[in-house]
Formats: structure tokens, C-alpha cells, sequence
């Protein structure tokens, strides 16, 4: 196995997955603050804890993008070949579905 094949297998198997649950972590963080700022409204001034959670939830989502988006910029700069902007495509054509899926007439 090939130093390149190793780095691609590591951006696709450890990098990209952690980036997506951080990503995620950040999106629920902000909805959460979002749930908690609405419950809050008719209690006046006591929002902030809800604005702390969508103001974090979506600097980790900003974060999260940026580093996806590095990582993208570095390996096409200097072709690794380790990152791969779109998706393997290559099984969809063995997706076998059965004719009365939605239950009609078969």
C-alpha cells in the first residue's frame, strides 16, 4: 500500500467523518440555543445562555467548513489526491429495487 493511498485512506476514513460530527456538534449546539431562546422570550432579559449557544453553534459550524475547505485547497494544490470533492458513485448502478415498492399495482 502506497503512501498516497494511506493518506487518502486516513483523510476518508478519520479526517472527513470527524469534521462531520463536529460540524453536526456545532449545528445542534445552535439549535438547542435557538429551542432555549424561543422558551426564554416571555422571560425578558433572560436570553443570553440561548445566544451563547447559537452564537457558538455556529462558529463551530464556520470552523468546521473552513477546515473541510483547507483541507480541500491544500490537496489541490499540491495534488495528494486524498481528498475527493464528490462521492463514490460507483455502486448506485447495483441498487436493485423492487417493482411494487410503493405498494401498486404489481
Amino acid at each position: 500500500m502506497g503512501g498516497e493511498q494511506i493518506l487518502k485512506n486516513f483523510v476518508t476514513y478519520l479526517i472527513n467523518p470527524a469534521i462531520l460530527l463536529i460540524f453536526t456538534a456545532g449545528f445542534f449546539l445552535f439549535v438547542w440555543g435557538l429551542v432555549q431562546f424561543l422558551l426564554n422570550l416571555d422571560k425578558g432579559g433572560e436570553n443570553d445562555e440561548g445566544k451563547q449557544h447559537m452564537l457558538w453553534g455556529v462558529v463551530g459550524m464556520f470552523v468546521m467548513a473552513s477546515v473541510y475547505g483547507i483541507i480541500a485547497l491544500l490537496d489541490n494544490t499540491f495534488e495528494l489526491g486524498a481528498f475527493s470533492g464528490t462521492p463514490d458513485m460507483s455502486r448506485y448502478e447495483n441498487i436493485n429495487l423492487p417493482q411494487n415498492l410503493f405498494g401498486g399495482p404489481q
